[in-house]
């Protein structure tokens, strides 16, 4: 009896745990679900809408701040999500780490448009694991009617003469990035003498930073609320089209070079649709509404052809070879982190 008890049990114990999964995986419409984890402000939703729409696939969105407030949530969150788009460095950390599936390039045809300059990078040499999304570079945007003096230098950034109308990036690799490039050192630095030398600089600093902002600085600095912020490009280019005030410098010490693109967790159930809403962002006419909607550089060749000529030649948007070869791009520097977050620590708490 107990025999033919469990031999009926143990099949349902199975079904029971498929039809988990397919309700995990299908949500409660009982379409396919993907999550979806973005930086905040860095899509057009209605290309998620239309999306769902031609796929017949749900979308969950969310966003975070920064690379690492992504990682921190893949890794202790437990939640599962199917597509990501972290940075360059990033995603060297989480190759490393066993957290990415390679994507079956088959499955994005569309992967063609991405330009060459943007594959076998560094981070990913084979291009087993990301497609580019969008790039770009760091620099100052500064009001014109509110800054006389020539911005050519991260220095800028410490005179007094701007106390409290400065933004400064609350991100540790950026905001100490471009402080170790000041100094003349690299942004990728883990010379523990240096590091602390770029912390005594950010913590002069400190008293002249009218905040540490996100995204929220777009809306800031086109409401004219400060004078100079740390910008990522994209942000900047959407600023000037809102304010014509605004203009946007790479000092001459040099800045970072970025790459943003798609990654799959390892432990994303959804792999098919996840490749199918990747080779949907890379689809031209769909990076071409993410670029035109937030401003950032497209690395799809299709897209670029039916982008405006005047953006084409604007160096904020599409820096040439002449500017980005003296950039730097980040690197992962996960062994020595436990140095930054310290120090970012301090400059924060003080």
């Amino acid at each position: 009896m107990k025999h033919k008890f469990y031999t009926k049990l143990i099949p349902l114990i199975v079904l029971s745990a498929l039809l988990t999964l397919f309700v995990a995986g299908c949500g409660q419409s009982g379409r396919p679900t993907i999550k979806v984890f973005n930086w905040g402000d860095y899509i057009d939703s209605s290309v998620i809408t239309d999306f769902e729409k031609e796929f017949g696939v749900r979308v969950i969105y969310k966003t975070y701040a920064t690379n690492e407030d992504m990682y921190v949530s893949l890794k202790s969150s437990g939640d599962v999500y199917d597509v990501v788009f972290p940075s360059d460095y990033m995603i060297r950390r989480m190759i490393n780490e066993d957290m990415l599936q390679k994507i079956d390039l088959d499955n994005i045809p569309n992967y063609k448009n991405i330009d060459d300059r943007f594959k076998n990078l560094s981070f990913d040499p084979q291009n087993e694991y990301s497609v580019p999304y969008l790039w770009g570079t760091l620099g100052i945007v500064y009001n014109k009617t509110m800054v006389d003096d020539p911005v050519d230098s991260w220095e800028i950034l410490w005179n007094e003469k701007y106390a409290k109308e400065i933004f400064m990036l609350d991100s540790q690799r950026d905001s100490i990035g471009i402080t170790l490039k000041m100094l003349g050192y690299s942004m990728n630095s883990v010379d523990t003498k240096e590091l602390e030398e770029a912390k005594e600089k950010l913590l002069e600093q400190k008293p002249l930073v009218l905040a540490y902002v996100g995204d929220e600085v777009k809306d800031m600095m086109v409401a004219e609320e400060a004078a100079l912020a740390v910008v990522w490009s994209g942000d900047a280019v959407a600023m000037k089209w809102e304010n014509p005030n605004l203009e946007y410098v790479i000092p001459k010490e040099g800045g970072n070079l970025w790459f943003d693109s798609a990654v799959i967790p390892k432990n994303s159930k959804q792999k098919a649709e996840a490749e199918a809403f990747i080779n949907y962002l890379s689809r031209p006419d769909i990076a071409l509404r993410n670029s035109d909607y937030i401003g950032y550089s497209t690395p799809n060749t299709e897209t670029m052809k039916m982008l405006d000529p005047e953006l084409l030649v604007d160096p904020a948007a599409y820096p040439g070879e002449e500017i980005t070869k003296d950039l730097e791009v980040f690197e992962d520097i996960s062994e020595h982190l436990g140095v930054y977050d310290r120090i970012w620590t301090e400059i924060k708490s003080k």
